[in-house]
């Protein structure tokens, strides 16, 4: 198995079989790695897998020591990838904090990771590091390619689903995920375009629905719709934001959720097989929905 396949199957099963994926990372995945591309791939999936999902920080640590000693993990950009990781893990752990000596971006960076992977663990904390991430950044004032603003909407992104997941939220949780799906349409209007932009308005829509807000809900679908049609968006794009409008008409029981749920059907058949076979969970959801059950 190459390196690339590797990456894209753990990524594929890593959220039903985190524990055999973290396996397999901490083994095969070392030893394909052959090339200082393959260094921050890895890093990160290290980190989400053994961070986000599992918790296993020490773990995770150990993992990213071994792949900071690799030949091919050289100085420059594939091991301040690893460095960021293991930075964050070690906060997350509670280990001694080692973002004093970093750049501000770099900080902000390990900051804005460590509230992802404490989101389903400790709330609070998560909280706070967030907070921390969004004033570091204020006060740092980086200029619009500094990749930390990509960071920052990754993290308010990965926040948001992880908590839109939960069957039941405390308070604190809902408004950990208010937060980060706000930051997450924050920081991708600086780090990418109109199609991150529309994305992170369906999230927005989809966590103010969990959230118990249907007309913050309502407001986030159609600019995200807007978006799509002012874009001439592919229909991948158009199936999410009616979808996303069609979930915000039966949570309000509007006499448009019909309507809306037909636009998701029809976008659904001009789909190709692929985007077919991981769009239908979602289009069986609104079917059920439609049927009561």
């Amino acid at each position: 198995m190459s390196f690339t396949d590797f990456v894209t199957l753990a990524w594929d099963e890593h959220a039903a079989q985190p524990v055999a994926v973290a396996d397999r990372l901490a083994t095969q995945g070392l030893a394909l790695v052959n090339d200082p591309a393959h260094v921050a791939p890895l890093a990160q999936l290290v980190h989400h897998v053994m961070g986000e999902h599992l918790g296993r920080w020490d773990d995770g640590l150990a993992a990213l020591q071994t792949l900071a000693a690799h030949p091919v993990c050289v100085a420059g950009a594939p091991e301040q990838a690893v460095e960021r990781c293991r930075a964050s893990l070690a906060l997350c752990a509670g280990h001694p904090d080692t973002r004093p000596g970093m750049s501000p971006s770099d900080a902000i960076r390990v900051t804005a990771l460590a509230a992802a992977a404490l989101a389903e663990q400790q709330t609070p904390r998560a909280m706070n590091l967030l907070q921390d991430a969004l004033a570091r950044m204020d006060a740092a004032q980086l200029p619009a390619d500094d990749p930390a603003h990509r960071a920052m909407a990754v993290a308010g992104n990965n926040l948001a689903c992880t908590l839109e997941e939960k069957t039941v939220r405390s308070d604190d949780e809902v408004a950990l995920m208010v937060l980060a799906a706000q930051t997450g349409r924050r920081f991708w209007a600086v780090a990418g375009g109109w199609l991150e932009t529309e994305r992170a308005e369906y999230r927005l829509a989809m966590t103010w629905v969990q959230a118990g807000d249907l007309a913050q809900a309502q407001q986030h679908a159609q600019a995200c719709l807007d978006i799509v049609q002012r874009e001439s968006a592919p229909v991948l794009e158009r199936f999410f934001a009616w979808e996303a409008m069609a979930v915000v008409a039966r949570a309000a029981h509007s006499a448009d959720a019909e309507t809306t749920v037909a636009q998701a059907r029809a976008a659904f058949a001009e789909l190709d097989e692929d985007d077919r076979s991981w769009c239908q969970a979602s289009l069986d959801k609104l079917t059920a929905q439609a049927a009561g059950t």
